[in-house]
């Protein structure tokens, strides 16, 4: 579960799950939520594979993040769906979506950057809550 908030100039991104792979999961839904919208207009063609070196839950949020925005940025893809895996040496993640087509695909919002502010990854004994900044 995730949920998109406002803040000032830029949304904020809130997801809230039972464990860490989850929430870096929702997280990246989130993000791709803000870009497209609706993430139901994202056909799951593509599966790709990211892996993020580190064992800090907050700098494993923002490197993963950045790792999808800028295969955005640079390659135009729109993901839907996402696995993650949180080891000792850092994060592996599926993701599954298609490049954008602007004929099919209503983009929502552009996203600048993945910002440092606020960035937090809060764990619990039964929920992990990781919160996010993007620049619009």
């Amino acid at each position: 579960m995730f949920a998109v908030f406002e803040h000032t100039a830029d949304l904020g991104v809130r997801a809230e799950a039972a464990t860490l792979s989850e929430a870096l999961a929702d997280a990246a839904r989130g993000l791709f939520t803000v870009i497209a919208g609706d993430l139901e207009q994202i056909s799951p063609e593509v599966e790709e594979t990211f892996t993020v070196p580190g064992s800090d839950p907050a700098w494993l949020l923002y490197d993963f993040l950045g790792e999808l925005h800028a295969a955005f940025e640079t390659r135009r893809m729109l993901f839907r769906e996402f696995q993650v895996t949180i080891t000792d040496d850092g994060l592996a993640a599926t993701a599954t979506g298609e490049r954008y087509d602007p004929a099919r695909h209503q983009l929502a919002h552009e996203v600048k950057a993945i910002t440092q502010h606020e960035l937090a990854v809060d764990r619990g004994p039964d929920r992990c809550t990781a919160t996010y900044i993007v620049d619009i």
